[in-house]
Formats: C-alpha cells, structure tokens, sequence
C-alpha cells in the first residue's frame, strides 16, 4: 500500500504528533511536505481562552487557510512527486460541530460547501489514536504558547469525535496507530516497526499496536 501511494495524510487530534510523523515520513520516501499552519490563525489563542466567542472566526480561519493551501498545492505541485499531509479537510468540519453553535455551524456548512476544493482522495489516511492523558501530556512538554489554555475535558471531546469519524470513514485506505502504546513520533525502533508495517499493509483497514 505504502510504495504505491502519491498521496498520504497523518490524522490525528491535537498532540497526536501528527506533523511530526508527516515529517518523519517524507523523509523516509523522500515526499513533499504539505503542513497546516495553526500560527497563522490569528483567533487560535482567544479561542482557547474563550471557545464560545472565538469558536467561528476561529474554525473560518482555519477552513480558509485549508481549502487555499490544498488548492495551491494542487496545482503547482509536481504530479510526479509524491505528498505527505498532516491535515485531512473533511475532518475540518468535525471542529465545528464540536465548538459551534447551531446558527453558526449553519453558516460553517455553507461556506464549507463552497470552498472545499474539488482535489484527489488519499491514497493513504495514517490516523494516530491517543488517550486525553496522553495528548495533554504531550501538549503541555511541547509548549506552544497558544494551547496552553486547552483543557483535558476538551481534549477528550476532540480525541471522542475523531474516534467516530474515523469508525465511519470509508473514503481511503485507514492505517490506525495505537499512539500510547507505541509512539512512532519520538522512538526511532517504534517509528521502524510502523514503516515495515505500512509497506505490508494489504487491507483496506488495519490496525497497528492496537489494544482496544
């Protein structure tokens, strides 16, 4: 699956060390590199601070960037190089269900249906699985500034909507990470056991290090 696919996304929710699989992983086969970019939000850090108020500038911002990076990347990019994404947009609306209020989550879905850019599926989805403990954890080591406000109680609710997006999702073949017990990200022997998984991956759906 692995050597056949030009277009591969790490999913995961906040500190699932997502980017920094992708990075790993471009390296590896030696891929482009399409990174979201949250400090280019300027609402990211208020919404922390206060979810209710910044909650639709916040998931706009966001679906802008998204949607124009994804465009600009289709069309300048080399059709003969290979991706690795640390973002799925059809997850994008998953946040706004998740923090928006009805009337504003109706605004969302239109302008999320008018700037959705019409690009290619996945050949690969990678989706890093982690526990709230887990992912606060890593959040709190790794220090940014803007997440410092992001409580566990949230981090359950985005790590529970990611389960079910994902139990759902049919649209490209699904790797699921189990990333507590093995962490790929910052253990080199780890992130080796994945790629030789991957290159073996046959199914439409597997599970790696999974417990559950």
């Amino acid at each position: 699956m692995l050597e056949k696919a030009r277009y591969i996304v790490v999913e995961g929710p906040i500190g699932a060390g997502k980017t920094t699989l992708a990075k790993r992983l471009a390296a590896r086969i030696n891929a482009d590199l399409l990174l979201e970019n949250p400090a280019a939000n300027p609402f990211l850090g208020r919404f922390y601070q206060n979810m209710e108020r910044w909650g639709l500038p916040t998931q706009i911002a966001f679906l802008f960037q998204r949607s124009e990076q994804l465009a600009a990347f289709d069309h300048a990019h080399d059709p003969f190089r290979r991706i690795v994404s640390d973002f799925l947009i059809d997850k994008d609306p998953l946040f706004a269900e998740l923090n928006l209020a009805e009337d504003e989550l109706q605004l969302y879905r239109q302008l999320y249906d008018r700037l959705k850019p019409s690009v290619r599926k996945p050949d690969l989805v990678i989706y890093l699985q982690a526990q709230p403990d887990i992912l606060i954890d890593r959040v709190r080591r790794r220090g940014v500034e803007s997440e410092r406000k992001i409580s566990e109680a949230y981090l359950q609710r985005v790590a529970e909507r990611y389960a079910t997006f994902f139990h759902h999702y049919d649209a490209a073949p699904l790797f699921i990470v189990n990333a507590e017990s093995l962490n790929p990200v910052d253990k080199d022997e780890d992130f080796e056991l994945l790629y030789s998984r991957l290159l073996a991956m046959r199914s439409y759906r597997e599970f790696f290090g999974y417990a559950g």
